[in-house]
């Protein structure tokens, strides 16, 4: 009998690493000769330093990081593989209820409409300047997250410049809701369950959820080590089969309630059930009907890396002044996203990612990224 290949990863209590946690819990990890080492981590900034210097093999990490951490994006340069997307989505903008209570009273239509709730978020912007208050704040998980994308887009359409007309700040995803409660942050965008506990615990009111503003945006992937994975690529095989089994019985009816109690232990998520239960109903702000969209586990469609992806990523930091415009960076950035282990994994290429479309302005095309990026008034491109 073969020994057990070891594999450490890394995650933050998100229920968008529940693959990972049913792929240890669930045996599928086994079945694929793999043990794995799951770290409980609170903050990214954790996770990408200790998967760049080794401490892992592979983590639950932000999609966009995993750009970031090839190119050296403010950071030492520590090359990693996007080997699969773990989830699509999953994220929300919450408010403190005295802020959406604001912007309903300004909104002209529909607050449910991302444009409406962004005109509306403008009009209390200007009439809190008027009257020399301080800026709202806002909290997200870190600057290279779809988190911090989704508020700047949803705002910038408004009229609101995330730079100069409020204040953006890094929060660890466990401690939004007591920055929320406590009056430290107006409102933040978080992936779930974190949004639903806000609401659950009455200190926030989920305005949107991600999937209105982006959609379908690639949110955690598995990213590797690119060391790691270019010496041991049946390891990196394997551990995507795990996954894949794991999200394939994460999207089961039948299964929710004993998914919900996993993600509910204290040594994984560790928030209340009920909130994980609506989390993976996609039953978010009192709505008593499921939404398929509101966050996707990869499977053989969703779950495989398109570097078109990682191009709309970068597309991302551009227009928000994270990065210089550059050739081979963008080739770089799209070789992160590669599907040839996934490919390896499930045997077939399941074809290109279905583009990532927005609420409002500019459709993204990877072969015209100039025109996308020149089409907002609001950015900080050089």
């Amino acid at each position: 009998m073969n020994a057990a290949r070891r594999i450490k990863i890394g995650f933050i209590p998100l229920a968008d690493a529940a693959s990972l946690f049913v792929a240890v819990d669930k045996g599928f990890a086994a079945q694929e000769g793999l043990e794995i080492e799951l770290v409980r981590e609170v903050s990214w900034s954790n996770i990408r330093d200790r998967l760049a210097i080794g401490h892992y093999d592979a983590a639950h990490l932000l999609a966009p990081m995993a750009v970031a951490s090839t190119l050296g994006l403010n950071h030492v340069r520590a090359p990693v593989v996007a080997a699969m997307n773990l989830a699509m989505n999953g994220n929300a903008i919450t408010l403190s209820p005295d802020l959406y209570a604001g912007l309903a009273a300004a909104a002209e239509g529909d607050l449910s409409d991302p444009l409406v709730s962004a005109c509306a978020l403008k009009a209390v912007v200007a009439a809190r300047e008027k009257r020399n208050a301080e800026p709202l704040t806002f909290g997200m998980t870190f600057p290279f997250s779809t988190h911090n994308y989704q508020l700047r887009y949803w705002m910038a359409e408004g009229g609101v410049d995330p730079d100069r007309d409020l204040r953006l700040v890094v929060l660890p995803p466990p401690y939004m809701v007591d920055n929320l409660a406590k009056g430290h942050v107006d409102g933040f965008c978080v992936g779930a369950p974190w949004n639903a506990v806000a609401q659950a615990m009455g200190v926030g009111v989920i305005l949107h959820p991600g999937a209105a503003i982006f959609h379908p945006a690639p949110e955690k992937t598995l990213a590797i080590r690119k060391q790691f994975a270019d010496g041991e690529p049946a390891l990196v095989v394997s551990l995507i089969r795990a996954c894949l089994k794991a999200s394939d019985y994460i999207r089961a009816h039948e299964n929710r309630e004993e998914v919900a109690a996993l993600l509910a232990r204290p040594d994984r998520v560790g928030a209340d059930i009920e909130s994980l239960r609506r989390t993976l109903a996609g039953r978010l702000a009192g709505s008593a009907e499921d939404n398929a969209n509101y966050l996707i586990f990869g499977d053989r469609m969703s779950g495989r890396p398109d570097g078109d992806q990682a191009a709309w990523l970068y597309a991302q930091m551009l227009r928000w002044g994270q990065a210089d415009r550059s050739a081979e960076a963008l080739r770089v950035g799209r070789e992160v996203f590669d599907p040839a282990f996934f490919d390896a994994a499930t045997g077939s290429s399941a074809g290109k990612a279905a583009p990532v479309a927005a609420f409002s302005g500019a459709t993204f095309d990877a072969r015209d990224m100039d025109a996308y990026l020149d089409s907002f008034s609001i950015c900080a491109l050089p």
